[in-house]
């Protein structure tokens, strides 16, 4: 989903919640009552329930919303359901399950709100579908003892609100499984040169230095463990720096004197959580362009963010080439991934800034926001 898209989407809820809170306060304000102090409960009552609605439309969501709904509405009660069953209840006044879920399913069939009666003829109702998409996903019914034009037209209003904040709990959980999935390309795509070249140089090691050898391979299924493994999206830079050391010591095993690396990082950031294998990758990168010659690894405290730079002296990239790789839509490792990535979890503020010309060497810089620091893990 492209972040345009999504801004539209989220500046449309945002008028929705305006007209919705405008559709509420036009009564203008009572007796005693300070101008816009309507409003402003409107939009307060509507920011509780979307807290909850952000989740999608499920049982625990509904049940947290619906009485900021009733609510919003003043009815005497407020029915939240699906086609196959009743998720939330308020108030009172409601039919019994099975007469909701059958007019649920009508107003869902026919996409516009239905007046309906409850039995014994003393309460009366509204019934709003609920769309994600253009595809209703369940309804609102609203009931009190008389339903005017005022009301249909308010719950009408809450219903398209509601959906708005439905398709954005849509949108946000696409962004995940998209951002899971692009952490599921990135484990398989564990580049099969190194894996065929770690080994090969592991093999050399048998014979002439068989501790080495051992050392080696432990640090190769240590590596492979920590690339494969189902894990969240974050994990603590300690973590990801203990993949980073494996990785170079595999290839400086490989290229012997011809590559040089230096690691400096500030203690305090270690706790800081960064997306799963970030850094691997513009490592990777250094040492392809960087050879023969030193690369750098230099993490710094930055007052909320770490800042994370990894230099090499090498043959540098012509920045129009650098231009075509950043852009590249590629779902394996490299820096296209590692750039996409970081714009999707933090904002287009934070994607990769580098620095290369022909002959000058490479420097890649990375910002990471410490928000979701937590305690740090032990290093093996």
């Amino acid at each position: 989903m492209s972040s345009a898209v999504w801004v539209t989407l989220c500046a449309l809820c945002g008028v929705c919640g305006g007209v919705l809170a405008r559709t509420l306060a036009c009564r203008g304000p009572a007796p005693g009552e300070l101008r816009g102090e309507g409003t402003f409960l409107a939009l307060r009552v509507a920011g509780l329930a979307a807290g909850s609605l952000r989740a999608g439309l499920t049982r625990g969501s509904a049940r947290r919303a619906a009485r900021h709904l009733r609510t919003l509405l003043g009815t005497a009660g407020l029915v939240v359901a699906t086609s196959d069953r009743v998720l939330a209840r308020d108030g009172t006044g409601a039919p019994a399950d099975e007469a909701v879920l059958a007019e649920v399913r009508a107003t869902m069939e026919g996409g516009r709100p239905r007046l309906v009666s409850a039995p014994g003829g003393d309460r009366h109702g509204v019934v709003v579908p609920l769309t994600v998409e253009g595809r209703a996903v369940g309804a609102l019914a609203a009931y009190d003892a008389e339903i005017g034009t005022g009301l249909v037209r308010t719950a009408a209003e809450v219903g398209r609100w509601m959906s708005g904040q439905l398709e954005l709990a849509e949108l946000d959980a696409s962004r995940r499984r998209t951002l899971e999935a692009e952490a599921r390309a990135l484990r398989a795509q564990i580049s099969p040169h190194f894996v065929y070249n770690s080994l090969t140089t592991i093999a050399s090691f048998v014979r002439t230095d068989p501790e080495r050898a051992r050392e080696l391979l432990l640090d190769f299924a240590d590596f492979i463990r920590y690339a494969l493994r189902r894990a969240a999206d974050f994990t603590s830079l300690a973590d990801e720096l203990s993949c980073v050391d494996r990785y170079l010591l595999l290839e400086q095993a490989r290229f012997g004197d011809r590559l040089r690396f230096t690691v400096q990082v500030a203690p305090e950031v270690l706790r800081v959580d960064v997306p799963f294998l970030c850094l691997q990758p513009l490592v990777e990168n250094a040492i392809k362009h960087g050879m023969p010659g030193e690369v750098r690894v230099v993490i710094r405290d930055a007052g909320p963010e770490a800042h994370i730079w990894v230099e090499d002296d090498g043959v540098g990239m012509d920045p129009e080439h650098l231009r075509a790789a950043l852009a590249e839509e590629s779902s394996g490792i490299g820096l296209s991934n590692v750039d996409l990535r970081m714009r999707h979890l933090y904002g287009q503020d934070y994607g990769l800034m580098v620095e290369t010309a022909p002959g000058k060497g490479t420097r890649i810089r990375l910002r990471i926001p410490k928000a979701r620091s937590r305690p740090v893990p032990a290093r093996s």
